[in-house]
């Protein structure tokens, strides 16, 4: 998982980007602006906090409102490959799974699990991974998969 504060700084970055900036500049450099970077900064470590230590419902609803502000659109929520690693992008695999797919490409569960393409592919011919019946693997299974690679570690740290 992600670091807070790595997670934290792409969530500003992003809103920063997608809304502030652009704000500023229709605002005329209006000094409202500055205090809400300073509110977004701060609502950021809150969210940061729910996603990587909320229960799962908090988490999941907290990532569905970040993607939907951060990545508007008319078509389902379908980010590039490399996406899906960073910070933000690990901690929603992590916790949410993908939140717009009942199932995922196998490239897209690799970028999910940090490996290969062919490494999901491996896993889903060893029976480690299941198929969904609509091609791809569930989402479900891929965040299940991580929540367990999560468990262990710490589990691994606390002995």
């Amino acid at each position: 998982m992600p670091s807070e504060p790595e997670l934290v700084e792409q969530i500003v970055r992003l809103l920063d980007v997608r809304l502030l900036d652009p704000l500023e500049i229709l605002l005329d450099g209006d000094d409202s602006v500055a205090a809400m970077r300073e509110v977004v900064r701060s609502r950021a470590r809150r969210w940061a906090g729910v996603l990587r230590d909320g229960d799962d419902r908090a988490a999941t609803h907290t990532a569905v409102r970040l993607i939907a502000t951060l990545y508007p659109g008319d078509r389902a929520f379908d980010p590039p490959l490399e996406w899906w690693r960073t910070p933000l992008g690990q901690v929603v695999a992590l916790r949410a799974g993908h939140p717009a797919a009942e199932s995922v490409s196998l490239a897209t569960a690799g970028a999910m699990l940090g490996i290969s393409r062919q490494g999901v592919h491996d896993l889903v011919r060893r029976g480690k991974l299941p198929r969904h019946p609509d091609g791809g693997v569930p989402s479900a299974a891929v965040r299940d998969r991580l929540r367990a690679a999560e468990q262990r570690k710490r589990d691994d740290r606390d002995q």
